[in-house]
């Protein structure tokens, strides 16, 4: 798989903040639940949205995420961006070896950025998202099977 699974996570939340926030903030226990998490897993990644400014804490007994602008100016390029700066546990540390600085490296970087140009250019902002989950009858969004 291209994405990360935080990445996939990322952009999954974003979206459902959108479809979800309109008269509340969403709940990090209601996101995990949506998504079959734990919500441990998924509240490094809200950080990382909130501390990008895609997502905004609400604190209090009513509190959770909303979306820290309009959805419409929330690119998926962004999202992936955020979720990129939260370190996995399990991440296994890199070899530093010269095939893997000289050529795995300079290649992944240059593919990278041909993906983040696509998804620049791409359609996929958190409105775009929202809309067509919304389009789906939310019985079919509610029981679409975890991927693992």
């Amino acid at each position: 798989m291209l994405l990360s699974r935080k990445g996939v996570l990322a952009i999954a939340a974003v979206i459902d903040v959108a479809l979800h926030s309109r008269n509340r903030p969403v709940s990090a226990k209601a996101l995990a639940s949506r998504h079959g998490l734990p919500p441990r897993h998924l509240e490094p990644v809200l950080q990382a949205l909130v501390h990008q400014g895609i997502l905004r804490g609400v604190r209090g007994p009513r509190g959770g995420y909303e979306l820290g602008r309009e959805g419409r100016q929330i690119s998926a390029e962004e999202i992936l961006r955020a979720a990129g700066t939260v370190a996995e546990k399990t991440d296994p540390q890199l070899p530093g070896t010269a095939l893997v600085r000289a050529v795995v490296l300079p290649a992944l970087a240059q593919a990278e950025r041909a993906f983040a140009a696509a998804l620049s250019e791409s359609a996929l902002t958190a409105s775009h998202g929202a809309r067509r989950a919304r389009e789906l009858s939310a019985p079919r969004i509610e029981n679409l099977v975890p991927l693992e």
